[in-house]
């Protein structure tokens, strides 16, 4: 049977991505972190690591190649230190998972749940992680600007986009992972959000829809990766 580390490794072929030791250490070490809180505070009802490792850890992985090309498409030129909020983080999937591939981005991981929040900053102390902040609110009440607001099954996409869009910078844009293309939520959203991209992933492992919606302000006038729809 392959180590967690191996079938690590191997998603990340899979999946195109090159990670150095360190953020591979540190991913494995967030797993073990999550498997230790769990038994307290039910970060999650996933209980194996194993699965962890697919429907978290892995699936959070597969964004993370469609989100480096779209910061060098649209934030390429950009003078400070691009500001990135996962909503409904949970456990801190995908944000920490963000926060360990993407240094450069400053991560902050929103939770309605104190006890998951103070799990955020434990693992940006344990993880060592200054770019990852875990914060205790309620996401209508905070205030960007944030260039990338993302978040992983937490709402619907008419919810997610109007909770946010008070936070979301003006050349930014939403990045919604969810199960298969949401059409009903799609055809819902609201005239001043603009779809532009639905892009289907595929987790290693995993024999299950994917897909990353992607959505701007209506008014942005910004150059875009990957193929519009």
């Amino acid at each position: 049977m392959l180590s967690l580390e191996a079938k690590l490794r191997n998603g990340c072929d899979a999946l195109g991505i090159r990670l150095s030791e360190m953020t591979i250490n540190g991913l494995l070490n967030y797993l073990e972190l999550i498997c230790k809180w769990n038994k307290v505070y039910n970060l999650t009802a996933i209980r194996e690591p194993e699965e962890m490792l697919t429907l978290h850890l892995l699936d959070s992985l597969s964004a993370i190649s469609p989100l480096r090309r779209q910061i060098a498409s649209l934030f390429s030129g950009h003078s400070e230190v691009i500001r990135c909020l996962d909503v409904g983080s949970g456990a801190g999937l995908p944000g920490v998972v963000i926060a360990l591939c993407c240094p450069e981005l400053g991560v902050d991981c929103v939770d309605a749940v104190g006890k998951k929040a103070a799990f955020i900053q434990q693992a940006a102390a344990n993880l060592r992680l200054p770019n990852l902040r875990g914060l205790h609110a309620r996401v209508e009440s905070l205030r960007g600007p944030y260039q990338i607001i993302c978040s992983r099954a937490f709402a619907s996409l008419g919810d997610f986009t109007g909770l946010t869009k008070g936070s979301l910078a003006g050349d930014g844009i939403w990045m919604a992972m969810k199960g298969r293309q949401p059409d009903d939520e799609l055809s819902n959203l609201s005239p001043d959000v603009q779809l532009f991209h639905v892009e289907p992933l595929v987790v290693p492992g995993l024999d299950a829809e994917r897909c990353i919606v992607w959505m701007r302000h209506t008014d942005s006038v910004i150059a875009v990766a990957g193929k519009a729809i």
